[in-house]
């Protein structure tokens, strides 16, 4: 996977987080994803194509989760309830329609956010991709967001 990939979505993140909730987040070390489960309880999951074709998970702890639909609903979540869920697949959106606008030469799609919860649940990225993990940390909790995302080769002739 290539960085040029991967930085759109990390200034997505930041404005989203500073701007929309006024939350400043620090980004810890980037790697690969070693497995198919997320790192927290939330995850908002997003779909792209176009001449690209991965997957974004926008992946926070309960904590952030409540914090961030707060702050997006002004009134205050105690706990995840559909509410949550619809703040936090916003809150995908919002971050994947960003990167989106600086990935213009992929022609992306972004397809509508789904939002997993629970321990241990996974999330799949398609076989051709290596997902980066990028780790967050924020006054509210911790969060991160992952990235698998592979140009779509075109056949000769076609």
């Amino acid at each position: 996977m290539k960085v040029e990939y991967i930085n759109p979505f990390i200034k997505s993140i930041g404005n989203t987080f500073n701007t929309m909730l006024n939350c400043e987040l620090k980004r810890g070390d980037i790697g690969y994803k070693p497995n198919t489960h997320p790192l927290y309880s939330v995850s908002g999951v997003i779909g792209l194509s176009g001449r690209a074709v991965g997957t974004v998970v926008l992946s926070l702890s309960k904590e952030v989760a409540l914090k961030a639909a707060t702050t997006m609903l002004l009134t205050e979540a105690t706990e995840v309830n559909d509410e949550v869920l619809d703040a936090v697949g916003e809150l995908t959106n919002i971050v994947a329609g960003g990167a989106k606008s600086e990935l213009e030469e992929y022609q992306l799609a972004v397809s509508l956010p789904n939002v997993i919860t629970g321990c241990n649940h996974e999330v799949h990225f398609p076989t051709n991709v290596r997902p980066i993990c990028i780790p967050f940390d924020s006054n509210w909790g911790e969060l991160s967001l992952e990235v698998g995302l592979a140009e779509v080769t075109v056949p000769v002739g076609t």
